[in-house]
């Protein structure tokens, strides 16, 4: 113990030096640390609070070959004064005509005030089987402008390239659809028949008819009786009287 303190003693000045770089070393990574983790903190409240607009191409239920965009924005913050302006990037005259279809809606000329957190909004359509090649090489873009609640301003490209729906197709048709269809039907033929434009086919009973019908049933069944006893007499004479000599 003494040749320990005697140790410590000696060396007080080297140990102070190696102990105060320790905790420095500690504090430094401590900082980074927390500076990590305030910017972690920052970009979560940004994605929890900030707008992202997004455009993908989608189909009818019903006709796979007519498609729209579809416009949403998936952020969990409102998008607010959203600007677009349509462009072509490749695909000449056929891209402008796909262009100029897509955008006849006018929320791509005035604007959009205010576009709420999982809204969306739809283009005019198109028919794929219309210049389908033509279509097909077509690569649209839309810039946006838009600002968050928070005042921060966004600026983004769009891009839509008609390529990415090739080798598409669609097996039956979605239920959702079928069953809107059979109700539809199913609309019209109750629709047909209150008004009298059907009528239900029907055999209609009066309790004269079923009177009759019971009687001619009985009269029937008394017929059938009375030859069953005719055959029973005839069998026992022929009994009685034996084989002939």
């Amino acid at each position: 113990m003494t040749n320990l303190l005697q140790f410590l003693n000696t060396n007080s000045g080297a140990l102070t030096v190696v102990f105060t770089a320790v905790v420095t070393i500690a504090t430094a990574v401590y900082a980074v640390l927390t500076w990590v983790l305030v910017k972690e903190t920052r970009m979560m409240r940004e994605v929890q609070t900030e707008p992202k607009l997004q455009v993908a191409v989608a189909s009818f239920d019903f006709a796979v070959h007519i498609v729209r965009l579809h416009i949403r924005n998936i952020g969990l913050g409102p998008a607010l004064d959203v600007a677009f302006k349509p462009k072509v990037i490749s695909g000449g005259a056929c891209a402008e005509k796909l262009l100029a279809e897509f955008t006849d809606v006018n929320f791509f000329n005035v604007g959009l005030k205010h576009f709420g957190p999982g809204q969306e909004r739809v283009s005019g359509y198109t028919r794929l089987n219309q210049d389908h090649d033509g279509k097909m090489a077509s690569v649209l873009g839309i810039d946006v402008t838009y600002s968050s609640a928070t005042g921060k301003a966004y600026s983004d490209t769009l891009v839509v390239d008609m390529s990415e729906l090739k080798g598409g197709y669609q097996l039956g048709k979605p239920h959702a659809y079928a069953i809107a269809q059979s109700l539809e039907k199913l609309q019209k033929d109750i629709h047909s028949l209150s008004t009298g434009f059907h009528r239900m086919k029907v055999n209609v009973y009066s309790s004269e008819d079923r009177a009759q019908e019971m009687a001619e049933e009985q009269e029937r069944r008394e017929q059938w009786r009375k030859e069953q006893e005719a055959q029973q007499v005839a069998q026992t004479d022929r009994l009685d009287k034996g084989p002939a000599a």
